[in-house]
């Protein structure tokens, strides 16, 4: 009887399409070290992969506008002595990004205005960091902005801590001491709270200012690495990892509960590693495997994850990055875009897109996305401040105007197909609303019942008068009816 039960969503007919070859991205020489990470991060404007370079570490910056096959020689961001393992950008500044690497240090980068891969010059001038943050004495493996402080930064090193970084000043700020090495860590949206997991089987919860964990569990009881992600609003985080026997598994967690909500919960046998990605604008979860070329989504509803579907590509992904929503294009009905890359020489994006025909914005699957405005500065953070970034309406991005900032809290007004049922017009639409419940109320309905009864009553009254001379093929096909003929009889009929 399960089966038979179909569950209303906005995102159930969600799916994800591939691109073009010419709108991939061509000719690369992504990095092959064996270091679990993503490889690629993206935001709206810029593209960063972690490149295969020999004399040191570098990565790429492609700018997402230069599709096609990447020149031969492109000017990479160069300074690491080692392997770049991890890159995050700066949520409140397309331009800057961070770096963190086998060297032990953590390098801040600015993209020159104007970069291209496209130059003349035989060979193209590299670019230099503009502050090196050193203080770790083992190879960095993870770097990751704060999502509401400005120039807030963390990175996860093998020296077992995470250190936090005000990268305005170039001083760490806090530091939490793991007892293992650290696979993954993701941020709540208000930046108070970091969870982390780590070779030890443990997963923790800090209290970042005051370098103290408020929830510590045991996770995944597998061999292989776990992964995190922070469901960004709500008060939940989910966990990728593996049981005893290899299976991979994920978990939905609340901070202080010893227990995950529901229990592990099996995926396949697959022993590649579930990359986790949040959408607090559609409340979905995204897995893409590690090795394998499936991306799963999950919408969130009732503390559970409900199956939506699954984007299918004979091409496997080692690495995946997916584009803030401020970058997505709403034009189009696309809630997300992932950038996955393939054969180490390519990367391909992928657009999840809701299937609907409409000439205008749909505001129920585009609520607003935060924008390019911190919610408090670093020092602020530091002293204990809270609050969410503001945001931005995505329906000035679809009109083109300037983006418009509403509060972090803002909730759009519905369409007047989604408020036709409600008792009063929302407000700010003005006079159509309220017309349209009267559209589908009981008058037309009233109307086509009196046709029908109108048109019965005529139909039996013509048959009472004609008798059977003018009304033999009505008669015939009431008898049809009620006392059904051979079909010989009828054909000699």
């Amino acid at each position: 009887m399960a089966g038979r039960f179909v569950r209303a969503s906005k995102y159930r007919h969600v799916y994800g399409k591939s691109t073009r070859k010419e709108f991939c991205y061509d000719n690369l020489h992504i990095s092959r070290n064996a270091w679990d990470t993503n490889l690629v991060k993206v935001n709206p404007e810029y593209l960063s992969v972690n490149w295969d370079a020999g004399g040191g570490g570098a990565f790429a910056v492609i700018p997402l506008q230069e599709t096609g096959k990447v020149p031969d020689l492109i000017p990479l961001f160069r300074g690491h002595t080692a392997t770049v393992l991890d890159t995050d950008w700066n949520p409140f500044n397309d331009r800057v990004i961070a770096s963190g690497s086998e060297d032990g240090k953590v390098f801040i980068w600015q993209v020159p205005e104007g970069f291209t891969l496209h130059t003349d010059a035989e060979e193209p001038a590299d670019v230099h960091p503009v502050s090196k943050l050193a203080g770790h004495s083992r190879k960095v493996g993870q770097v990751l902005f704060n999502p509401a402080a400005e120039n807030i930064l963390a990175s996860a090193a093998g020296d077992f801590t995470v250190k936090l970084w005000d990268i305005g000043t170039g001083q760490s700020t806090h530091l939490l001491k793991h007892g293992d090495l650290v696979q993954s860590l993701s941020w709540n949206a208000p930046g108070s709270l970091l969870v982390t997991t780590s070779r030890d089987k443990k997963i923790r919860v800090w209290d970042v200012r005051k370098e103290t964990p408020i929830h510590e569990s045991p996770g995944h009881a597998g061999a292989k690495n776990s992964r995190t992600v922070w469901m960004g609003e709500h008060n939940r985080f989910a966990t990728t990892g593996f049981s005893r026997m290899s299976e991979r598994q994920i978990a939905l967690w609340e901070p202080g509960r010893p227990e995950p909500i529901g229990g592990f919960t099996m995926l396949d046998s697959i022993s590649g590693v579930c990359m986790p990605f949040w959408d607090d604008g559609s409340n979905c979860l995204y897995l893409a495997g590690k090795g394998d070329g499936n991306i799963r989504y999950f919408e969130y509803v009732n503390d559970k994850f409900e199956f939506l579907s699954e984007y299918k590509s004979a091409e496997p992904q080692r690495g995946i990055a997916f584009c803030p929503r401020r970058g997505i294009n709403v034009h189009e009905n696309e809630v997300m875009r992932a950038y996955k890359t393939v054969n180490d020489t390519y990367i391909e994006p992928i657009s999840f897109t809701v299937p609907r025909r409409a000439e205008t914005f749909q505001s129920d699957i585009f609520p607003p996305a935060t924008g390019l405005k911190p919610a408090m500065s670093a020092q602020e953070w530091i002293d204990g401040k809270e609050g969410l970034p503001p945001k931005i309406d995505l329906e000035s991005v679809y009109e083109g105007t300037a983006p418009k900032e509403v509060p972090a809290d803002y909730k759009p007004t519905p369409t007047p197909a989604a408020a036709a049922p409600a008792a009063k017009p929302a407000p700010k639409k003005g006079e159509p609303e309220p017309s349209a419940p009267v559209a589908r109320g009981p008058p037309p309905s009233m109307k086509v019942q009196q046709a029908s009864m109108s048109s019965m009553a005529n139909k039996f009254k013509d048959e009472d008068a004609e008798d059977d001379e003018g009304s033999s093929d009505d008669g015939s096909s009431f008898e049809q009816v009620q006392r059904p003929q051979p079909r010989g009889a009828a054909a000699a009929a």
